[in-house]
Parts: C-alpha cells; structure tokens; sequence
C-alpha cells in the first residue's frame, strides 16, 4: 500500500505544496482503520523496561482496540466536542485511547507525566474536561483536585482498579470491538482533534488546539524531515504529553506506513539500552533530543551495532559540531536538525540530500 498521502520529492515541494484536505477527516478511520483492512502490518512494537514486556501491535489490533474504548466513552455519555485530558505513559493504551477520541469526536488532551495536582486542575478547568484518563499512578493526583473541577464527570484508570474510577481493561474488555461510522457524527477536518498546553510568556500555560487536518499536515514532518518510508522503523523519544510525540510517534509515521517503536522506560534515562534497542529492533531513523545525544556522544559508540540506522534527526536546540561529529564516526548518519513548535508542524528542516551547515536549522 502507497502513502496515504501522495508527496512530490523536496525540490518540487519547495516550489509550492499544497495539501489536498478534505471537509470531513478522522484519523482513527481514515488511517489506522484503512491501513487495518488493506495493508495490515505492524504499526508498533512495545517494549517496556520495567516489566520486560515485548509485543508487536498491528493496524488491526488498534482498530480493534480503540473502537472498544470509543465504545466505552460512548456508553458513559460522551458527545463530539467533550475534552479528556490524559496523563498515560509510553504504553499501548495510549495510543488505544487517543484513537479511540478521535473516532467519537472527543478532544484528546494528552499531558506530560511530570504534571502535579495543581496543573491538572488548570488543564481540567480551563477545558471544562468531562473525562480523565489517566494511570494508576497518576490517579491520587487527579482525586486531589476531583472536587474543584465542575465538569468533571469521569474518570478512568488504567492498570489497577480504583474507587470511583472506571476501570480501563475491565470496561474495554466488556466493550464492543465493532464500532459503526455511520452511526457517529463526522468530524470536519477543521473541527478540534486535539489540544496541547504549551507555556506561555505569561501566567499560565496556553492552551493550543490542533484540527483533524493536523493529522494529514504531519505527513509533510514524516515524509521530508524524517526522511520515511513504509519499510522503516522509526523510534522518536518523547513524552506523549509533548507536542513531539504527535511529529514522531503517530500520524506523520502511520500516514506513511512506517513502523514505530514505542519504547516505556524505566525512571532516569539509560543512555546504554537505547541504543542497545536500535540494533535489537532494527530502527532506521531515530530522533532524539539534543540531550540524547550529547548523552550518546560520552559513551564508547563503537561497542554498538548501527548497521540498521540510516537517518538521524534532533530539534530543540543546536548541536555542538564536536556531538555530530562522533555520532557520525559511529553511525555513518549526521543527525538533521528541524524546527516547529506546538502550534505547528516541522516547518524548517535539514532534509536528506541538503548541504548541513553546523549550526543551522536548515530550510522551509
């Protein structure tokens, strides 16, 4: 199966690109369910440090699972437009319950798992959140604050059972698996999909919304700046609370077809296992932080297989030459910067083919 989304090579894309968008998008039937009935491959392989999980997931195993949860979220009242924030880790039910708010309509609110009480109160009220999802380790944080948010109505836990919570595997596993398009109301691509709270220069952070066509716009991210293909195996690291997990962990990768690794970690950030995943997963383009790498650069590389790797990419900061310099002695890759922000996509860009010049973010 081809792209979803037909792009033109960068050179003819740089004299001007414009996305076809159509009036009605969804994301969760349009791609997951799509690439599920014509082209089903791995969409992602989890693997946990700290339960020693390892599991490949299909397109069809989250069409399936997501139309579950949709289907919980219908039975509990939910209406296209209601907000839910969720606080989920680097897990398979994160993607599950993101897909499975997008298919009903609801604004998935993914938040970082730093938050504390006092913040999840902020996003809870500013958005006037009827749902919570969130991991059980996360579920006092949000009982601490249940009481001060009004149009909170339910929320749901994942992992062990709680009190008043809606219990996430229980609900889902008695859920239906079929979910009727038809029967649902159609989510215009302008409509909200999404919204991420970002700092602002004062006061609070800001809320930003994303449409259901920034979906679609990240193909633009996965096709020119990360350089893949439907064969690759793609591994981002991020937190699924930042906008970065939304460029590199789903739409822009599944538009494409791509493979991703979906890799939880264990607390502290072990620099030796991760790259110890990308020869034992066979990654193929990696994007890390700046941090990750200045990380990596201390270790003895050498000892590490890389023969997989053939892309490498970073954002958020410059990096130093001497950094690229040793991860391209051991790699064979020279890491791409680009540039975006929460509110957009990758709009500036080393892509492969380009002159890097040390220092710079690269072109539109």
């Amino acid at each position: 199966m081809q792209p979803l989304i037909d792009l033109p090579d960068y050179a003819t894309a740089r004299r001007g690109l414009a996305l076809a968008i159509p009036e009605f998008y969804n994301f969760g039937f349009d791609c997951i369910d799509r690439r599920a009935r014509e082209a089903d491959k791995t969409a992602f392989l989890y693997v946990d440090a700290n339960t020693g999980a390892e599991q490949a997931f299909r397109f069809s195993d989250l069409a399936r699972a997501s139309n579950r949860f949709a289907n919980v979220l219908l039975g509990l009242g939910a209406k296209k437009g209601d907000f839910a924030f969720s606080m989920i880790p680097r897990i398979p039910a994160w993607y599950e319950t993101l897909i499975g708010c997008i298919k009903t309509g609801i604004v998935a609110m993914p938040g970082t798992n730093l938050l504390q009480p006092k913040d999840i109160e902020y996003r809870l009220n500013k958005s006037r959140a009827r749902f919570a999802i969130v991991t059980a380790e996360h579920a006092a944080k949000v009982d601490a604050v249940r009481a001060k948010c009004p149009h909170l109505e339910h929320c749901i836990v994942i992992g062990a059972a709680r009190e008043g919570w809606v219990h996430y595997e229980a609900a889902a596993a008695a859920a239906s698996e079929a979910l009727d398009r038809a029967k649902l109301e159609r989510t215009r691509a302008d409509e909200t999909m999404l919204a991420y709270f970002t700092s602002g220069t004062t006061a609070f952070p800001k809320m930003v919304p994303r449409a259901h066509s920034y979906a679609i716009a990240h193909a633009i991210t996965a096709r020119y700046w990360q350089d893949l293909r439907e064969s690759d195996v793609h591994w981002t690291l991020s937190d699924t609370g930042w906008a970065k997990a939304a460029w590199g962990m789903i739409f822009g990768q599944w538009q494409i077809g791509a493979t991703i690794l979906l890799y939880n970690a264990a607390p502290g950030f072990d620099a030796d296992a991760h790259l110890k995943l990308i020869a034992k997963h066979r990654v193929t383009t990696f994007c890390a932080p700046p941090t990750g790498y200045r990380t990596f650069a201390q270790l003895e590389l050498k000892k590490y297989d890389f023969t997989s790797l053939r892309h490498s990419i970073s954002a958020g900061e410059p990096l130093n030459p001497e950094v690229i310099r040793v991860w391209k002695d051991a790699t064979g890759t020279v890491v791409h910067d680009g540039f975006g922000q929460t509110e957009t996509i990758c709009v500036v860009a080393n892509v492969p083919g380009m002159e890097i010049r040390p220092g710079s973010m690269g072109l539109p």
